[in-house]
């Protein structure tokens, strides 16, 4: 037997030892998998008080995952729902008013930015000033979503909510009443129909504030006006500057009614 031949043979023979012991293993290693199995399955029918808690255990850890994986999705969404906007991206002249009205009104300058972007969106679609939405806003309820008179008017733009809850229905119900954006939707659409119905801004603002029958509308329409006004210089770029005090909620007694007959807030 030549070297070369004896070499073949003893690598062969290698080979299949090597072959032989990977299958005894494997092999062993599936048998002792399924002894495991019928073993487990043995416990677990000869006492149902250790399955009942496997079970018990594995249903709490599902739960949990479920519990943190809903929290997370919660957690990712509520940027989603947050009324805030960065001033950095608004145009110039809607920066200019966040960022004045946030100083003015101790509200942070985000979600200010979002309630000047909103009031320029409303304003174009109604045909209105921007500033006179931010104005009222500021005279009505000086930026606060919560605010409440004691006859009901209710949000940013103090809106009765009771007399016109036809105009929430699509918005989903009288409560959207204190979502920010959409009590600055309903509110300019009170707005117009008040100027619509008196036939001037004015006459508008005495129809929107409830004192349309009224000889003295409380300066209201002086405040609104004078606000407005400090609003749009703010916007061209003037330095307007920031008084101390807030301008204080209004708390003329008004209805928003859209007949000329009312004269206090339902």
């Amino acid at each position: 037997m030549t070297p070369s031949t004896r070499f073949t043979r003893g690598f062969r023979i290698f080979i299949g030892d090597i072959t032989q012991g990977f299958f005894e293993i494997t092999h062993n290693g599936f048998a002792l998998l399924g002894l495991a199995v019928v073993f487990s399955v043995l416990t677990l029918t000869a006492r149902p008080e250790i399955r009942l808690a496997g079970e018990t255990q594995l249903i709490g850890w599902l739960q949990e995952r479920q519990s943190a994986m809903k929290g997370f999705a919660a957690n990712l969404d509520a940027i989603d729902r947050a009324t805030a906007t960065d001033p950095r991206s608004l145009p110039r002249q809607q920066a200019n008013v966040a960022y004045w009205l946030s100083r003015k009104y101790n509200v942070a300058p985000e979600p200010i930015s979002a309630l000047v972007a909103e009031a320029y969106d409303a304003g174009a679609r109604a045909k209105l000033d921007p500033t006179l939405i931010l104005a009222i806003m500021a005279v009505e309820s000086g930026f606060n979503p919560f605010a409440q008179s004691n006859v009901g008017a209710q949000g940013l733009m103090q809106v009765m909510t009771r007399v016109h809850s036809d105009k929430y229905q699509s918005f989903g119900g009288e409560r959207a009443a204190f979502d920010p954006v959409t009590n600055v939707r309903v509110g300019v659409k009170v707005l117009q129909e008040c100027i619509a119905k008196a036939g001037s801004l004015e006459g508008g603002l005495k129809f929107y504030v409830g004192a349309a029958n009224l000889d003295d509308d409380g300066g209201y329409t002086l405040k609104v006006l004078a606000e407005n006004s400090r609003l749009q210089q703010v916007a061209a770029g003037r330095s307007i500057p920031v008084s101390n005090t807030s301008t204080a909620l209004n708390t003329l007694p008004k209805t928003n009614a859209t007949s000329g007959t009312s004269t206090a807030r339902l």
